[in-house]
């Protein structure tokens, strides 16, 4: 067998040698010859392996063959300090948003000729799973239930009823603010707390009072029309597409409610105000806290039920959808 491979092997140079002086070859006639006998010289090869080891050869004893190039895997980067844990699908946050734990200070729930607006909204969405408590006007219950161990979601504070008011609801809500928590504040009366409980949440959120908001009988109703500063912002069209309250049909006089501003310190942002083209004051819808907060300075019940239930909705679903984003 060693005699045939070194036989073969003489005979492919010699006509490798031949193929170079062959008369009237050109030069490139003799590269196309040489890349031929190479590849003749390369099969010869492969076959005389094939046969050694048919002969009972070993491979160990075999020329290596021409080495052939291997690309390396291509990695891709992780860049340093990201979270492997993907982040919570659209499916994960709604299932989520059923089942928060939602607590409520809703002062109209003591007046039996009003509809409740927050109270409704919630029971029209089908909350199941977790923990909802409308404490009513209990300032106590409130208080109690805020300061428990159960890990709250949302805490809602609504406020109008004009013949008493309280700052003291607002105290127990700055460490669940801090905590990530989500946050619905309605008031009318601003005005009276504002250097109270409720000024480090205004400071954290980026806004203050701009000034009070009155309303006589003899109103202009056009004077109390909203109008949206930014129709594009989110809060404006999930699951609702708003319209903004531009008619108002009060349920009080005298104090309609307060006007805010931005401040410094804070991501406050005004989407409704009564000035289309004031961005920065006037304001009676500003979110703030990565959109984890909304505070509403105008009272539900004096604008058309139509109009601000589908508002309160929207609330609801954009502050708690901008707390899952934000909390494992």
């Amino acid at each position: 067998m060693k005699r045939s491979r070194w036989f073969t092997t003489i005979v492919i140079l010699v006509l490798a040698a031949l193929a170079c002086n062959v008369p009237g070859v050109t030069s490139n006639d003799v590269g196309i010859e040489e890349t031929r006998v190479a590849l003749a010289v390369q099969q010869t090869s492969l076959a005389i392996q094939q046969s050694t080891l048919a002969a009972g050869g070993s491979a160990q004893s075999l020329p290596p063959l021409a080495e052939t190039y291997t690309p390396y895997p291509t990695y891709t980067a992780v860049p340093a300090g990201t979270d492997a844990v993907p982040p919570p699908t659209t499916v994960d946050i709604r299932a989520r948003i059923k089942s928060s734990n939602i607590l409520i200070y809703e002062d109209i729930m003591g007046y039996p000729s009003l509809l409740p607006v927050v109270d409704n909204t919630i029971n029209s969405m089908s909350f199941s799973g977790g923990k909802v408590i409308n404490a009513a006007d209990g300032l106590g219950t409130f208080k109690q239930h805020a300061n428990s161990a159960t890990p709250w979601d949302l805490m809602i504070v609504a406020s109008e009823v004009r013949s008493s008011f309280s700052g003291e609801m607002f105290e127990m809500m700055y460490d669940h603010i801090d905590n990530g928590g989500a946050v619905i504040i309605e008031l009318w009366h601003l005005d009276k707390i504002a250097s109270g409980k409720i000024a480090p949440i205004l400071s954290k959120c980026g806004v203050k009072l701009f000034r009070d908001w009155t309303r006589d009988p003899k109103y202009d109703p056009f004077d109390y029309s909203i109008y949206w500063l930014d129709t594009s912002h989110p809060l404006l069209s999930s699951p609702n597409t708003l319209q903004a309250p531009s008619y108002p049909y009060p349920e009080w006089f005298g104090d309609a409610g307060d006007l805010l501003e931005l401040s410094s310190g804070g991501d406050a942002v005004l989407v409704g105000g009564l000035h289309a083209n004031r961005k920065s004051d006037y304001g009676v819808v500003a979110v703030c806290m990565g959109g984890r907060m909304v505070i509403q300075s105008f009272s539900s019940h004096d604008y058309e039920w139509d109009v601000v239930q589908p508002l309160w909705v929207n609330y609801i679903n954009y502050t708690l959808t901008n707390h899952y984003e934000n909390v494992p």
